[in-house]
């Protein structure tokens, strides 16, 4: 059993929320656009694994990917920034998501919080909002949930943005 938080669109600022909500996560997963000093704040704090956004810079893609494979607790997950949602996949991921056939794909990008399941490709897809107060959304979003065989007990902390 693992417990993951989930966030994206950092945007160079880490809100006091994620300390508290991730403080029991034993990983962090970061969907992207974090921007200058997050990842190695993240890092400290817990193992994180991230992807690389369309606004982070050249030191962060040369040390990150566009898009991870992981396998966690006989999960595959993929996680990728722009990715698009169920019916609406971004060109590029359609074939990365037919081709691995993931348990769960996480993107972020469009700073809206989703949490979907997909049954053409049979995968919870998760989009984590954003957690920066960079953009237009109006209020600032986290995920964290448990994985167990399966993805559950998925819980969501919505803040003002600061």
């Amino acid at each position: 059993m693992q417990r993951i938080g989930i966030l994206s669109d950092t945007h160079g600022v880490i809100p006091h929320q994620v300390y508290n909500f991730f403080k029991d996560c034993d990983e962090l997963w970061h969907a992207g656009d974090i921007g200058p000093g997050v990842l190695e704040q993240l890092q400290q704090f817990k193992p994180t694994v991230a992807v690389f956004g369309n606004t982070d810079g050249w030191d962060l893609r040369y040390i990150i990917p566009k898009t991870q494979i992981i396998e966690r607790e006989k999960l595959k997950i993929v996680i990728t920034h722009i990715g698009g949602y169920p019916g609406h996949y971004d060109k590029d991921i359609i074939p990365v998501i037919e081709a691995e056939k993931p348990d769960i794909f996480v993107a972020g990008h469009s700073h809206i919080l989703r949490v979907m399941y997909d049954k053409k490709y049979d995968m919870l897809h998760i989009n984590p909002g954003a957690a920066g107060r960079q953009g237009f959304h109006k209020k600032a979003t986290l995920v964290r949930l448990v994985l167990d065989g399966i993805p559950k007990n998925l819980e969501i902390c919505e803040f003002e943005k600061f």
